[in-house]
């Protein structure tokens, strides 16, 4: 679902890194923090934290080797480092870090409040946890057009929404909250998705990244393209602008 590098950038990539700085000026993290990136993908949120935190340091974990290389290759320096890692079983020391951040990534954690609770041991305490998904079933316009499509055309489809259900507003929330953090803070970060043509729309799901594309990728080739057809016409032909949304999450480690 999530393999190679290159084709994440092209299908979420290039959204998430414009979710990214306005996720991490949420999280407030201060100049010289030492931040850990729990399921950092291509880089985009430890390039985001970088910017903001000019001199402090970022440590990154995902589970896909594939992500790593591409992530250490395309953005590794001496303040960043990526290596493989799980987010339930965090191969750190206790209190070893300053804030511990997670962009879409937890729905796909299958225990993400175990993933929260071995953030949080990781992170100092007054320290702060963010993390933030899609608002698949509402105003993430891209994915849930997608997924009103694919259900009517395919009844048996299974939507993100009730796949992930951590993007859901208040969901989040209550998994922090689990995990024993004080001080939880939702908010709504909207990121306006400008789309060229249908082509720039559809073309990356046939990549086969995501849930989307996974599905694509399983149709015969008159299905797909009828499939299409159908995405095309409550589309057009382009260009066009989606609502992008993300529920983002912070919350802090108590001082106990």
């Amino acid at each position: 679902m999530f393999a190679q590098g290159d084709s994440y950038e092209q299908f979420m990539g290039r959204w998430s890194r414009l979710l990214a700085p306005a996720f991490v000026d949420f999280a407030g993290i201060a100049d010289g923090a030492a931040v850990l990136d729990v399921g950092s993908g291509t880089g985009v949120l430890s390039l985001a934290v970088r910017a903001a935190n000019p001199s402090g340091t970022i440590e990154g974990i995902d589970l896909s080797p594939a992500f790593v290389e591409y992530a250490t290759k395309q953005h590794a320096d001496a303040r960043v480092h990526f290596q493989v890692g799980d987010a339930q079983k965090l191969g750190f020391p206790d209190k070893s870090f300053d804030a511990a951040l997670s962009l879409l990534v937890l729905n796909f954690v299958p225990d993400p409040v175990l993933a929260l609770r071995e953030m949080r041991r990781v992170t100092k305490p007054g320290g702060t946890l963010a993390a933030a998904v899609w608002d698949y079933g509402g105003d993430m316009e891209m994915l849930r057009i997608f997924n009103e499509e694919a259900v009517a055309f395919d009844p048996t489809f299974t939507t993100d929404e009730r796949r992930m259900p951590l993007g859901r507003p208040g969901k989040l929330v209550e998994a922090f909250r689990a995990a024993g953090l004080d001080q939880v803070e939702e908010k709504a970060i909207d990121t306006p998705l400008h789309f060229a043509s249908f082509d720039d729309y559809w073309k990356p799901f046939l990549l086969g990244t995501g849930p989307g594309g996974a599905y694509v990728a399983k149709l015969a080739p008159e299905r797909r393209d009828a499939f299409a057809a159908r995405l095309r016409k409550r589309l057009g032909d382009g260009p066009f602008d989606l609502k992008g949304r993300a529920w983002a999450v912070r919350g802090t480690v108590p001082a106990r």
